[in-house]
């Protein structure tokens, strides 16, 4: 897998699990721990996107 389709494959899953934290927060239902897993996930992909990233020349 490409480095540039693997980014494609994180940010599908970063906006998943974004989708799947708004709907947590919106069901009365859903705990603050499945809510505050959710968003660990969510981090932890947004800090990899991150990192494999090119960086942009200032």
């Amino acid at each position: 897998m490409s480095l540039s389709s693997h980014l494609q494959e994180l940010k599908k899953k970063h906006r998943v699990l974004s989708d799947a934290v708004e709907e947590a927060q919106r069901s009365p239902g859903v705990d603050d721990l499945r809510v505050a897993q959710l968003k660990k996930q969510k981090l932890k992909l947004k800090e990899e996107i991150t990192r494999l990233s090119p960086q942009t020349m200032h």
